[in-house]
C-alpha cells in the first residue's frame, strides 16, 4: 500500500455549548485582537455580537469583517486583509459556514505570504503557515472549518479557484450545534446534501483509504438518518448535533481522499451563475454517480446499504442503481430543486462549463476519467 498523509486541525471542539470552552482555548494561544470574518446575516441575528462579547470576556479584542458573499470573491479577501492590517489583528476567527471560512483562509494566508490569492490556486503553493485561524462553524455541510481546501471566486474569469494547501488548515475548529439551531430549512438541506456529496465522492475516490472509508461510511449513515429531521424540525438539538458530526466526518474523508466531478462541475456553476454550492452538488450528485457506476458499482452498492437500503439480494449494478435512487429520494424529501434548469442554467454554456470543470478536476480523484463530451452529457442529464 502506498503511503498517505492525513490532514486535520490540531484541535477540534464539538458538542452543545463547546463555544464557551473554545473562547478560553483561543485565549491560551496568546491572541490579543482577532478579525472576525463572517456575513451580514450572522451580524443581523446577533451571533457575531455574541461571539465578540465572549472573546471580550477573555480579554480578546475584535474587529468584524461581515462582507463575505455566499461565493466569496478575490475582492472579499482583499477587503478583509485590508481591515486586518488596519486594526492590527494577530488572529483570524471565521464565523459561519463555508463562505466565511474560505474567505478567512484567504485572508490569513495572504497576511503571512503576501501577493494575491490567485497566486495560490492549485496544490500547496504557499511557503509559510497562515496567520492563526480559528474556525467557528454554524452550518452542517461544507466542513471548511477543518479542511485544507479554500474556494475563492475570480470575478474576472467567472470561475471558482480551488486552493488546496496544508497551510490553510485552521488551527482549531469549533462545532457547537447550538449555533446551528436558527439555520433555515433550505440552507440545512443544501449544506446537508453538500456533506453527503463529500462523503460519497471520498468513498468512491481512487485515493480512498481505510481511514477515509470509515469516516465516509459513518457520515453517510448519519446524514441518511438525521438530515430530514434537521430540515423539518430545525430546533431538534440532537439532529443538529448528529449532522454536525456527519459533516465533520465527511470533511475528514474528502480532506484526505479528495473529491470528484460533482465538485469540479458544481464549482463552475457557482462561479459562472453565482449559484449556491450545496444545491449544485445535490442536483449533480446522482448523475455523476450514474457515470461512476461504470467502474464503482460495488462501492455505490455499499453507499445504498449505508443509506438504509436492503441490498442483500442485489448485484453490484443493481445496488449502484439503488444508491442513486436513494440519493434522489433524500434530495426530494428535503426539497432540493429537481434540476439545473430550475436554477437558471443554460445549455448553451455547457461547452465552456465542461472545459473549465475538466481543468478543475485535475486536482481531484474521480474513479473514472471523463471526456469533454461525457461531462457535457452529465450536465444535460442534470437539467
Amino acid at each position: 500500500m502506498a503511503t498517505f498523509k492525513f490532514y486535520i486541525p490540531a484541535v477540534n471542539l464539538m458538542g452543545a455549548g463547546c463555544l464557551q470552552e473554545a473562547a478560553a482555548d483561543i485565549k491560551g494561544h496568546g491572541v490579543r485582537k482577532a478579525l472576525i470574518v463572517t456575513d451580514k446575516v450572522l451580524s443581523q441575528i446577533g451571533v457575531v455580537a455574541r461571539v465578540a462579547a465572549l472573546l471580550a470576556e477573555h480579554g480578546i479584542a475584535s474587529a468584524v469583517f461581515d462582507e463575505t458573499k455566499p461565493n466569496p470573491t478575490m475582492t472579499n479577501v482583499e477587503q478583509g486583509l485590508a481591515m486586518l492590517k488596519a486594526h492590527g489583528c494577530d488572529c483570524v476567527i471565521s464565523l459561519g459556514g463555508g463562505s466565511p471560512h474560505d474567505c478567512a483562509k484567504g485572508i490569513a494566508l495572504l497576511a503571512t505570504n503576501g501577493g494575491s490569492i490567485a497566486d495560490y490556486e492549485g496544490v500547496d503553493r504557499s511557503a509559510k503557515p497562515q496567520l492563526p485561524l480559528i474556525a467557528i462553524n454554524t452550518t452542517a455541510g461544507t466542513a471548511s472549518e477543518m479542511t485544507r481546501f479554500c474556494i475563492i471566486t475570480d470575478e474576472a474569469r467567472h470561475v471558482k479557484m480551488a486552493i488546496v494547501d496544508k497551510h490553510v488548515t485552521p488551527l482549531m475548529s469549533v462545532n457547537d450545534p447550538e449555533l446551528m439551531l436558527a439555520k433555515p430549512a433550505g440552507l440545512t438541506a443544501a449544506t446537508g446534501m453538500d456533506a453527503l456529496t463529500h462523503a460519497i465522492e471520498a468513498y468512491v475516490s481512487i485515493a480512498a483509504t481505510p481511514v477515509t472509508d470509515a469516516s465516509a461510511i459513518m457520515a453517510i449513515q448519519l446524514i441518511a438518518k438525521h438530515l430530514r429531521t434537521a430540515v423539518n424540525q430545525g430546533d431538534d438539538l440532537h439532529a443538529r448535533e448528529q449532522m454536525a458530526y456527519a459533516q465533520f466526518l465527511a470533511g475528514m474523508a474528502f480532506n484526505n481522499a479528495s473529491l470528484g466531478y460533482v465538485h469540479a462541475m458544481a464549482h463552475q456553476l457557482g462561479g459562472f451563475y453565482d449559484l449556491p454550492h450545496g444545491v449544485c452538488n445535490a442536483v449533480l450528485l446522482p448523475h455523476v454517480q450514474a457515470y461512476n457506476a461504470q467502474v464503482s458499482a460495488a462501492r455505490l452498492k455499499d453507499v445504498a446499504h449505508h443509506m438504509g437500503v436492503d441490498v442483500g439480494a442485489m448485484s453490484d449494478e443493481q445496488g449502484a442503481a439503488a444508491a442513486i435512487d436513494a440519493i434522489k429520494q433524500l434530495a426530494r424529501d428535503v426539497k432540493i430543486p429537481a434540476g439545473l434548469e430550475q436554477l437558471g442554467v443554460r445549455s448553451d454554456d455547457f461547452d465552456l462549463l465542461a472545459s473549465n470543470a475538466l481543468k478543475d478536476a485535475c486536482g481531484f480523484t474521480n474513479p473514472k476519467q471523463a471526456s469533454h463530451a461525457e461531462i457535457v452529457a452529465i450536465f444535460r442529464a442534470a437539467m
